[in-house]
């Protein structure tokens, strides 16, 4: 029954346990130190690897996510917007929305961080274990025109309505024609009741219609999306703006 750290480690990662076969050669050297008993061996062992699994998990849902930059609810300054309190912070980061398939609007004039409130949240669902999709409004008209005869396409699609939370940026940015807004509906239809979707826009919905050209289309769309909803109105001066980076610095 005696084999080598070698013969062990190989056989873990048989078992596809790879990162615990590397880490093994130090948990036994911390278990002969410390005098581990079997128990709190094995559930350093089980809990090593339980780690690693799930740091490559989030780490393979932020690439499937595809964020345009990573910006973590930290960074947000919730004091700069008079729209939204700590306390609703503190609620959003609960995440009992998501888990009731409530969706998000974020409201306002370009700059007041719509987008970076949005990702900050798609970041923070990642690490609570959800499926997160971010795209802008435009890329995702591309994916919907294009996925029956692109394959990428129809592996973004897919990844899209599979996930928990959908991110749809600068939303009503242009004018759809008759099919993209045909389009959206089925993909906002196919969505609904099966994931939350934050949008992010700077024209309220009462607007839609005229950039949507169809009554009908546009107050099915808003049926489903409008549903269980919580709009907030972001305002205040422009975030870019205001930590903006020069190229000269300050003279003295």
């Amino acid at each position: 029954m005696n084999k080598s750290v070698k013969e062990l480690q190989e056989q873990f990662r048989q078992l596809r346990l790879a990162e615990t076969a590397e880490e093994l050669p130090q948990l036994l050297r911390e278990a002969e130190k410390t005098s581990w008993t079997y128990l709190e061996f094995l559930e350093s062992l089980t809990a090593f690897e339980l780690a690693k699994r799930e740091a490559k998990s989030i780490e393979r849902r932020m690439k499937w996510a595809r964020f345009p930059y990573v910006k973590t609810l930290q960074e947000f300054k919730v004091e700069e917007q008079t729209s939204l309190s700590e306390r609703q912070l503190a609620q959003l980061r609960e995440f009992n929305w998501l888990e009731q398939r409530f969706n998000l609007i974020l409201l306002g004039p370009p700059g007041v961080g719509k987008t970076f409130l949005a990702i900050g949240l798609g970041i923070e669902a990642i690490q609570r274990g959800f499926h997160v999709s971010f795209v802008t409004m435009g890329e995702l008209m591309r994916l919907l025109k294009t996925e029956e005869f692109v394959h990428k396409s129809k592996v973004q699609t897919k990844r899209i309505e599979a996930a928990d939370l959908v991110i749809i940026d600068d939303l009503m940015y242009m004018a759809m024609d008759q099919r993209e807004a045909n389009l959206f509906f089925q993909l906002v239809n196919h969505l609904y009741e099966r994931s939350s979707i934050i949008l992010t826009s700077n024209k309220s919905p009462d607007q839609w219609s005229e950039l949507m050209g169809d009554q009908g289309i546009t107050t099915a769309i808003l049926d489903r999306l409008l549903h269980r909803v919580e709009v907030l109105h972001m305002d205040g001066d422009s975030y870019r703006m205001k930590h903006r980076q020069h190229v000269f610095s300050a003279k003295v």
